[in-house]
């Protein structure tokens, strides 16, 4: 551990000399850049302060509000700045503690305007206000409001500028505390957001505080995206969420407040699990063992300034968290899952420190509390996230209880620091994990990261992790270590490309972090050329690109796998999207593989397959995504087949359906087997306080049905009454066993 101590105090003389640099200002941009393009939404643009009291109502009626310009709003989609085709006006303003939004939103035709849902954080294909705020000024990430015309919210995160090239940058699952309300009439619908201040956080500098804002309309029936300011669709699939192209704006005499917030919790239910017992000199039967549970907690959330935000959790419970979707394993590698866990979500982004490919990370909040898929006592914890000039910082720590003899009582702790350099498009910082087991065994991991953007839109990122565990006698450096490297130009419209390399050491192991495979080295990349239609066309863009990823074994330097894909993509005005794509793929395996009940022998396998992806519009009252896949699987055949119906039959209900099926025929060997995966969602919700969501699963590897059913009331922010019900069904009873199975797997 010597080692890593030394790591430790260079991690902070990086930091210092980041701090020492500094970023240039925001409001300048950096050399080369977007901002400089784009100069007008570099300058900001003063807030006007409210003359008088706004009541948050949704009718837009108050004096107040005629002392406030609208916005110039211009259109994003279908065809970039063409003609809009329904009247919009958003004005925007303030007073101390809070911002306000108003739309009104005129519509030529008010019978047509979509309202699916009541649901919280749901889109349904509704028409949409939105507003998007980029608090810190950070060019990077961001906070997103959204309500429908029946004053349902939304609120999610947006991280690396909107980019996926390190995983998912928006964040679904993040709550706050803010109101929203609507009203609709024979001219169209309006809305009036109220956001505390307090939710944003801020940094204030000489009493004017500068933030990024985004607002955009969405027309559902006609696919069509008002957006302010004007945002280049160049951006990519979410560019009009995109932090650094915001407009930048100043508030003057914001009063920084400091709010303290108490979420106790009570928890009464019934766990019953089957338990076989031997019979005294008779059969052996199965019989249900009871357990009520009975528990209470608190959270606290407190931000001492605009900049900081603090959570303390005792005796945590996730009982109300919605049920993970299930997920069929056609690979050889380990199956990653995303956090929905509200603790974990306040600016999440802080703790990010992508290691290669969607979802490797250093840091992976889902080994707190998760073992497999069981629930792990968490005794409490503290979390703070938090801004200072252009560092950010995150410290997190929590502990587990111990379970006799199968897991011991475990602090895990976080600490990332980010800093700006250069200019505001680039970043370095550090990280460092633990994992203290009370049995002895420590894990122990840092890493330093730089993400740089050295001209135009070229992006170069370069990472180095490395572990420490006391189970393992680790080699050299380059043994507990991985390198990542990659270069790229991002943008959506033109030429695009991107380059990587990686290399993962055998004795790496982040055992709070997710890594899919050891041991490899990596090569790849992506080259696309994307091209937006002109608007008489059908077609709002084309595209064809090429993705390699290449895998060797460290060892030897044979290969391991390989994968060459090409894919051509068409997008249709309306929202449809259609994607051909071919595999190419090369497998090594130095031991059997076993998939659903098949087995795959030792070697080396060339094989191919085609697919086809159907993807309907997401404004339709009948939407979904649907896939078709065939060809070669390792030494057999493989077809599939995947189909994902989502159905609004009224704003009061939605119905989602799922089915996969992978046919897997090994001809020459006399294999074959066939995996189902089923999957219906049911949604009713009454109002936005009331609602209802079930899911039921099924998975043929499990001989398992699973049911996930939730009742919700919503009091108030930060007050709701959960019911929940689990229960798992087996459904091969029989499988050989003596005596057969029960019915119920366990129910809570």
């Amino acid at each position: 551990m010597l080692r890593f101590k030394g790591v430790v105090f260079a991690l902070w003389a990086l930091i210092a000399w980041g701090q020492a640099a500094g970023p240039l200002s925001a409001q300048n941009g950096g050399a080369n850049g977007a901002v400089e393009s784009s100069a007008s939404r570099a300058v900001p643009i003063d807030i006007v302060r409210l003359s008088g009291p706004i009541v948050v109502d949704g009718v837009v009626d108050e004096p107040a509000w005629e002392g406030v310009t609208p916005l110039p709003m211009s259109m994003y989609s279908p065809v970039y700045l063409g003609e809009l085709t329904e009247t919009t006006e958003v004005r925007i303003a303030h007073d101390d503690q809070y911002l306000y939004v108003s739309g009104r939103l005129w519509e030529s035709e008010p019978q047509q305007i979509r309202t699916n849902t009541f649901y919280r954080d749901q889109y349904s294909g509704d028409d949409l206000l939105a507003v998007i705020i980029d608090s810190y000024n950070d060019y990077e990430t961001a906070v997103w409001f959204v309500t429908n015309p029946a004053g349902a919210r939304q609120d999610r995160t947006v991280s690396n500028d909107a980019q996926f090239t390190s995983g998912m940058p928006m964040n679904a699952d993040w709550n706050s505390h803010w109101d929203v309300a609507t009203h609709q009439d024979e001219e169209g619908w309006y809305a009036e957001f109220r956001i505390p201040f307090s939710t944003l956080g801020f940094q204030a500098v000489d009493d004017a505080v500068t933030m990024g804002l985004i607002v955009y309309r969405f027309v559902a029936r006609k696919n069509e995206r008002q957006t302010f300011p004007a945002i280049d669709p160049k951006w990519g699939g979410l560019g009009f969420a995109k932090p650094s192209q915001a407009q930048r704006i100043t508030l003057r005499g914001v009063r920084e407040s400091k709010p303290f917030y108490v979420t106790p919790y009570s928890l009464g239910g019934l766990r019953q699990t089957p338990e076989l017992r031997s019979g005294a000199g008779g059969p052996a039967a199965w019989s249900t063992e009871s357990d009520p549970t009975r528990e209470v907690g608190v959270d606290l959330k407190y931000s001492p300034t605009s900049n900081l935000a603090l959570d303390l959790t005792v005796n945590t419970d996730f009982a109300q968290v919605e049920a993970d979707d299930q997920q069929i394993n056609l690979t050889r590698f380990p199956l990653f899952f995303p956090e929905k866990r509200q603790f974990f979500q306040e600016r999440a982004s802080t703790f990010d420190f992508n290691t290669g490919g969607f979802t490797n990370r250093l840091f992976h909040s889902r080994r707190i509390g998760l073992d497999g898929g069981d629930i792990v006592r968490i005794y409490g914890g503290v979390r703070a996230v938090g801004r200072m000039g252009g560092t950010d910082f995150g410290l997190l720590t929590m502990q587990t209880a111990s379970e006799d003899g199968i897991r011991p009582s475990e602090n895990m702790g976080v600490l990332r620091i980010r800093q700006q350099v250069l200019n505001s498009y680039s970043t370095i910082g550090a990280m460092v994990t633990s994992r203290l087991g009370d049995t002895g065994r420590n894990n122990l991991a840092y890493g330093l990261d730089a993400v740089l953007r050295p001209i135009g839109d070229e992006y170069v990122t370069l990472r180095w992790a490395q572990t420490f565990d006391e189970a393992i006698d680790e080699g050299g450096v380059l043994d507990a270590g991985l390198i990542h490297a990659r270069w790229e130009r991002i943008q959506d419209d033109g030429l695009s490309y991107r380059g990587q390399y990686g290399r993962v050491g055998g004795d790496y192991l982040p055992r709070l972090g997710f890594q899919s495979r050891r041991d490899v080295t990596s090569y790849g990349g992506q080259i696309q050329y994307k091209r937006f239609n002109d608007a008489d066309s059908p077609l709002r863009s084309t595209a064809v690109r090429v993705n390699t990823e290449h895998f060797h074994r460290n060892a030897n330097g044979r290969a391991d796998s390989r994968v060459v894909s090409p894919e051509y993509e068409i997008e249709f005005k309306g929202g449809t999207q259609l994607t051909a794509s071919l595999n190419y793929n090369y497998e090594s395996l130095v031991g059997p593989f076993s998939i659903a009940g098949a087995s795959v022998p030792a070697g080396d396998y060339w094989f191919h397959e085609g697919s086809l992806r159907l993807m309907l519009a997401r404004s339709d009252n009948f939407r979904g995504e649907y896939q078709a896949t065939a060809g070669r699987f390792y030494d057999g055949t493989r077809l599939g087949l995947s189909l994902g119906p989502i159905w609004n039959a009224s704003k009061y209900l939605e119905l989602g359906g799922g089915y996969e099926i992978n046919r897997l025929n090994f001809d020459d060997r006399g294999e074959g087997t066939t995996v189902h995966l089923a999957r219906l969602k049911v949604q009713v919700a009454l109002n936005t306080r009331f609602s209802l969501s079930s899911l039921a699963q099924f998975a043929s590897t499990d001989d398992l049905t699973t049911f996930n059913v939730r009742l919700r009331y919503h009091f108030r922010e930060g007050t709701d009454l959960w019911l929940v019900y689990n229960e798992g069904l087996n459904t091969d009873r029989a499988n050989g066993l003596d005596p057969r199975l029960p019915l119920s797997a366990g129910r809570t």
